[in-house]
């Protein structure tokens, strides 16, 4: 199995399936809105606007998995992130990203490479290639617009 395989409810209540992103980057990063990253969110609409148009997917998947900082529903969540930061990349309804009940993405992820690729809090950032396989993972640490992201993404762009 790889990505594309992977379907997340969207917050809007569309489907988001990895599948129909095949021949494109994708960057899923699990988030939340009362965490100490969460000005990523910022980051993630600028790389996804400098770069949707070459055909680079961003994907947040909200999550209350780390520190209760996710409290709110689906709709309080949109409302937040485009309020707040002109969120308008694809945004998945709220799921598990660890633990028995962790969303098929994240337990694929586990189950394809490690428990140490699991995610360790939010914005923890996973790089999908065109094929569907992981190519590179960052914690929450680096940000969105990092270099090494960026060299990342335009490597998987100019392939």
């Amino acid at each position: 199995m790889n990505a594309h395989a992977i379907t997340f409810a969207g917050i809007d209540g569309q489907p988001i399936e990895l599948g129909d992103h095949r021949g494109h980057p994708v960057l899923v990063v699990n988030t939340a809105s009362e965490c100490g990253y969460t000005p990523q969110y910022a980051a993630l609409q600028d790389l996804w606007a400098r770069y949707r148009d070459r055909g680079l997917v961003v994907i947040g998947v909200p999550s209350n998995d780390f520190g209760n900082q996710e409290p709110g529903d689906d709709a309080s969540i949109l409302a937040f992130c485009q309020d707040r930061f002109a969120v308008d990349f694809p945004l998945a309804a709220k799921q598990p990203v660890i633990g028995g009940n962790a969303h098929p993405f994240y337990t694929w992820i586990v189950e394809e490479f490690g428990e140490a690729a699991a995610p360790r809090w939010n914005f923890h950032k996973y790089l999908i290639d065109g094929e569907g396989a992981l190519v590179a993972l960052w914690p929450s640490d680096v940000a969105p617009t990092d270099l090494q992201v960026i060299d990342a993404v335009e490597s998987l762009l100019a392939s």
